[in-house]
């Protein structure tokens, strides 16, 4: 008996990674341990991770899940990228994560990123007329009817994909713009969400394939008085969900010094463009953060005020942002924040 593992790896490509994939026939059934799951080599020549002359890289399985898209028992096996000495490549960001998530798992961080993205039927947005423009956003966000939402049917099957492939996906919702959309995965730890994400990230494109549109993570997909797509990213500790102070520290954290722009120079390629401080976004480089204001860098919830407790929304990072660099970056500032503090 043979199963099909999909080896789901990030590429080397900049300044924004691809998603690639091959698959492997395997004996017997799957396990569903990732421990089973052999190492395996691929062309890093042709990935923009190695040169023609010594081109082998490692594909080493982390995350595996069902594969939702071929059934049965196959799976999908989603890999860090190892020089053949089995060091970390230098595109391996999940490599840089794992010490950090080990260090701060105490606080016990968790993260529900919410990934925009939008649909391409061809060179134009899903929805756009050709050679002109739709009616100006408005009636587009959370809507319904057939002249205001297009994709719909990508989408639910996306998420039907997500959720069988045992994902923690927590919802969707169309966005601001003709064919843009949002789902979300989390509450989960920092490796956890990560992992995830890329998942169904690649989940996206591949069902997508399915109905010939493709999607795009660009930030800005289209210039002009349109909202760009994000990766707004909720935060919390068990501090945080416990109490007001830490709240306040966290928030603060991510204005000291020089982390504004340390954070966001890794927030995702073409970041100045979309954070221009309008469409509910701060500029690139300045820092704020307030209650319910989502024209600030961070937007603590109304509720979290009221409640004295819960999680902070960091709205800067791209919709082609790196999870596992967001994620660091947050639980290495806010972290190290909240134990000079005491507030863990």
């Amino acid at each position: 008996m043979t199963f099909k593992a999909e080896y789901i790896w990030i590429d080397g490509t900049a300044p924004t990674a691809k998603l690639r994939s091959k698959t492997k026939i395997m004996d017997g059934t799957p396990s569903g341990d990732v421990a089973d799951l052999p190492i395996w080599g691929f062309d890093g020549s042709s990935t923009n991770q190695a040169e023609g002359h010594a081109s082998d890289r490692v594909l080493k399985p982390v995350f595996t899940c069902p594969d939702p898209i071929r059934g049965g028992g196959d799976v999908l096996v989603l890999c860090e990228v190892f020089n053949i000495d089995m060091t970390p490549h230098e595109s391996n960001t999940r490599a840089a994560l794992r010490p950090v998530a080990e260090q701060f798992a105490g606080q016990a961080p968790i993260f529900g990123i919410e990934q925009e993205y939008t649909f391409f039927d061809g060179h134009r947005p899903l929805g756009f007329p050709e050679g002109g423009f739709p009616a100006a956003q408005g009636g587009y966000y959370c809507g319904v009817g057939a002249d205001e939402i297009f994709g719909r049917e990508v989408v639910e099957k996306h998420l039907d994909n997500c959720l069988a492939a045992g994902l923690g996906i927590s919802g969707i919702n169309a966005e601001v713009m003709p064919g843009q959309w949002e789902f979300q995965v989390g509450p989960l730890s920092p490796l956890e969400v990560s992992d995830q994400l890329w998942v169904a990230r690649w989940l996206l494109y591949r069902t997508a394939e399915d109905f010939n549109v493709s999607a795009t993570l660009d930030p800005k997909p289209v210039k002009g008085d349109w909202n760009g797509a994000g990766a707004h990213t909720n935060f919390s500790t068990k501090a945080m969900r416990e109490g007001y102070d830490a709240i306040i520290t966290a928030c603060e954290s991510l204005g000291e010094g020089s982390k504004p722009l340390d954070h966001v120079k890794n927030y995702g390629a073409g970041i100045d463009d979309r954070l221009t401080g309008l469409h509910e976004t701060a500029p690139w480089n300045e820092y704020s953060y307030g209650v319910s204001n989502r024209g600030a860098s961070v937007r603590i919830p109304w509720q979290v005020e009221q409640d004295q407790k819960g999680y902070i929304e960091d709205r800067r990072p791209n919709a082609n942002v790196d999870p596992y660099v967001v994620t660091r970056l947050i639980v290495d500032t806010c972290c190290t924040a909240l134990e000079k503090a005491d507030q863990v």
